[in-house]
């Protein structure tokens, strides 16, 4: 049985403590905190007015940003989309299950943070771009089949007006598509807000990925720019205000105390419009690949806005909400996240272990939602639930490929604060780069002549990390 079958028949191990099973004993005090992650698509760790961005107008998160935990070193797992938000739905490295790039999806063997949750008690939706499988019925790698009771989903970015899959049902939706994905996260909220059990709504926007189509109210504040600059800038904009309306609807309900309400993009800035918060855009291993802007609020923990410059991690989302909500997994397979709880209560003053990075050399996977939604919806009115089988990813779980322990194609990185190696792999060739990033965030600076000594433990434990990353690729971890 594959561990996913085993979490729905048996519980998978996870237990609540204090709990008997699933949503059980729901006067248990005080109540477990409600959780919203939020997610930007390809907002850069310069894309803020609050970091500095001279023209952006972000309101919104600029408030946040000075009454919450502003994380100033926080990092993607991944340089782009998919494999990032597979490391918040695992707590693991995206290559360990397969999810190397834009288009891939999970493995139906992993255990998310939706299904944890819902054992631990919560009632959990996903609103806006899936883009890790499937959002057509029958799926193993839908948001239903990753632990989600209620979804609105896209395959990918949207943009304004978009169709969206509800539970499998293509539904065409009106308005800004930030707007449209915080509506839908608001009436699920509304819903469950005076329940006794908790509920994870995870809401991940669409923008500010290509095309760049800003509603006129927004794209006006930038009138006297570029008009590529009025889209990229209008939609950040636009994004900003859908936050500011869920953040204010959490107040409205009388239940933002007790949640939390986390907030982070999914990688590096967009070449050509996007900042970046160092050397390098989306795509790349070095910093401004994988810097990300974040933000964590829970007034009920946080009675203190800071900032704090210890590195962390989108894998580090699903370990640090597995603790607070009580939650263990019997035979958790490898993490490369941490739990923040420390972080957030004020105790820990640097990161416990090293990141790992790696971008593998393996391509994306085309996923065009427009085209796949409107063919979906067209399919429906005619009749048929499902318009091309292929798109139920009902391969996703098989592993038919073994990949080599020995060799690490791609660029990878072991980032040891302040020490960041570098190690690229192309055709048997292996070369490697060291910098200092307080000293030099640029990664300017190539120090590996000049500390070899360093630079050889680095390359010890980094390619001993990236062979267990291959050891779960090839399912030593199902077994």
């Amino acid at each position: 049985m594959n561990r996913r079958a085993f979490l729905k028949a048996a519980g998978a191990g996870l237990c609540l403590a204090g709990m008997r099973g699933p949503r059980a004993a729901a006067d248990v005090a005080p109540k477990k905190p409600n959780i919203v992650l939020v997610m930007a698509d390809d907002q850069g760790w310069g894309d803020m007015a609050y970091n500095g961005h001279p023209t952006l107008k972000t309101p919104n998160f600029d408030e946040m940003a000075r009454t919450a935990l502003r994380f100033d070193r926080f990092y993607a797992a991944a340089p782009v989309c998919t494999p990032t938000r597979g490391s918040v739905m695992t707590g693991r490295h995206p290559n360990r299950f397969g999810c190397f790039k834009w288009g891939h999806s999970l493995r139906p063997q992993e255990v998310t943070i939706a299904e944890a949750l819902r054992v631990g008690g919560y009632t959990t939706g996903h609103f806006g771009k899936w883009h890790l499988g499937s959002v057509v019925k029958g799926s193993p790698v839908n948001p239903g089949a990753s632990g989600f009771d209620e979804w609105l989903s896209a395959p990918n970015f949207f943009d304004n007006d978009p169709i969206l899959s509800r539970e499998g049902t293509a539904v065409q939706m009106h308005g800004e598509s930030s707007m449209v994905t915080v509506d839908a996260a608001i009436e699920f909220i509304r819903k469950h807000a005076d329940s006794p059990w908790p509920f994870l709504a995870v809401v991940w926007f669409g923008s500010p990925h290509l095309p760049h189509e800003a509603v006129e109210e927004d794209r006006a504040i930038y009138d006297d720019l570029d008009e590529k600059l009025q889209h990229f800038y209008g939609e950040i904009t636009g994004m900003d205000r859908a936050f500011g309306r869920l953040r204010a609807e959490l107040r409205t309900l009388g239940i933002h105390q007790n949640t939390i309400l986390w907030y982070c993009s999914d990688n590096g800035g967009l070449p050509g419009v996007g900042a970046t918060g160092g050397r390098g855009k989306k795509g790349d291993i070095y910093e401004g690949g994988l810097r990300v802007p974040a933000l964590l609020e829970w007034p009920a923990a946080l009675r203190q806005p800071r900032a704090t410059d210890v590195p962390c991690n989108t894998s580090d989302i699903y370990p640090t909400l597995l603790e607070i909500a009580g939650v263990t997994v019997d035979n958790q397979p490898p993490l490369d996240g941490v739990s923040l709880v420390p972080l957030i209560q004020g105790r820990m003053a640097s990161r416990p272990m090293p990141m790992g990075f790696w971008d593998h050399p393996t391509p994306g996977v085309r996923t065009p939602s427009k085209e796949w939604m409107a063919s979906l919806l067209q399919a429906q009115k005619e009749g048929r639930a499902v318009d091309d089988p292929s798109r139920l990813r009902l391969d996703a779980g098989e592993i038919t490929r073994k990949h080599p322990e020995e060799h690490f194609p791609g660029h990878a990185a072991w980032l040891d604060w302040p020490w960041k190696l570098h190690r690229m792999e192309k055709d048997d060739r292996v070369t490697f780069e060291l910098y200092n990033l307080a000293r030099d965030p640029q990664e300017d600076d190539d120090l590996l002549e000049r500390d070899p000594e360093l630079a050889s433990v680095m390359k010890t434990r980094l390619e001993a990390w990236l062979a267990s990353v291959v050891r779960s690729l090839n399912g030593a971890d199902y077994r």
